[in-house]
């Protein structure tokens, strides 16, 4: 199988940025997909959906991310090959001070928006260095570029997203994998529910979904090493 019909993994895809990239997948590619999140009733939904864009294999995996000894654990189903395009997108937002964020709080910060990316890619990137050719991407923020006053942890947490996947790049430099970092402005997402702010002054998540798929379409000789995505009229208040 070439590198554009091996499966894609893509985590967090239960809903909001991870549901419109299988989505997106599913209609623009040929790709088998694993999808991966905690909650096995709103994977359900995402797979009906990509199923009706014409994904020819969509198989689930339920699974806490930030647990190790749990994604250590993944087997894949039967027929199904390792996945050759990781696409870590599991995370979660706190709109909050430092001053005000429990070391608990803090910790979950780390826990999601770091180490799924860690433990996912841990897992998989024995068998990614026995392909041909591989790639993967990690959805960061902008908040991984400078601080965030009202979101500190989540900030510290992307920066430190960042720096691992800046890592990776540097010492997979002499495989064929390919590392990016996608730093994401304000995107409309399920975190948004009960705000003021219109999603049309956010990033469309479908914007981002198309965008990986195409730097998953490039040639094995380039890779998009950083890629920085803002809406366009800029940062919306009160974020």
């Amino acid at each position: 199988m070439t590198f554009d019909q091996q499966p894609v993994l893509i985590t967090g895809a239960s809903q909001g940025i991870g549901r419109s990239i299988a989505i997106a997948f599913a209609s623009d590619t040929e790709r088998p997909l694993l999808l991966m999140a905690r909650n096995l009733q709103n994977l359900s939904e995402t797979k009906r959906l990509c199923e009706a864009e014409g994904a020819n294999r969509v198989e689930l995996i339920a699974c806490d991310a930030t647990d190790a000894e749990a994604v250590k654990g993944i087997t894949l189903p039967d027929g199904m090959p390792e996945p050759s395009l990781l696409i870590n997108n599991a995370g979660s937002y706190l709109y909050k001070s430092l001053q005000s964020t429990t070391e608990q709080e803090f910790r979950h910060q780390i826990d999601v928006n770091l180490f799924t990316a860690v433990n996912v890619t841990s897992r998989f990137l024995p068998s990614l260095k026995q392909k041909e050719r591989g790639l993967i991407v990690n959805i960061s923020s902008v908040g991984a570029t400078r601080g965030l006053a009202e979101s500190g942890a989540y900030s510290a947490a992307k920066h430190a997203l960042l720096g691992y996947t800046r890592s990776l790049r540097k010492e997979l430099l002499g495989t064929n994998i390919g590392v990016t970092a996608l730093n994401l402005g304000q995107t409309h997402s399920p975190s948004w529910s009960g705000s003021s702010v219109s999603p049309i002054d956010l990033i469309d998540p479908k914007d981002v979904a198309s965008m990986i798929v195409a730097i998953s379409g490039l040639s094995a000789r380039s890779v998009v090493e950083e890629l920085l995505l803002q809406p366009q009229h800029g940062k919306v208040p009160p974020m």
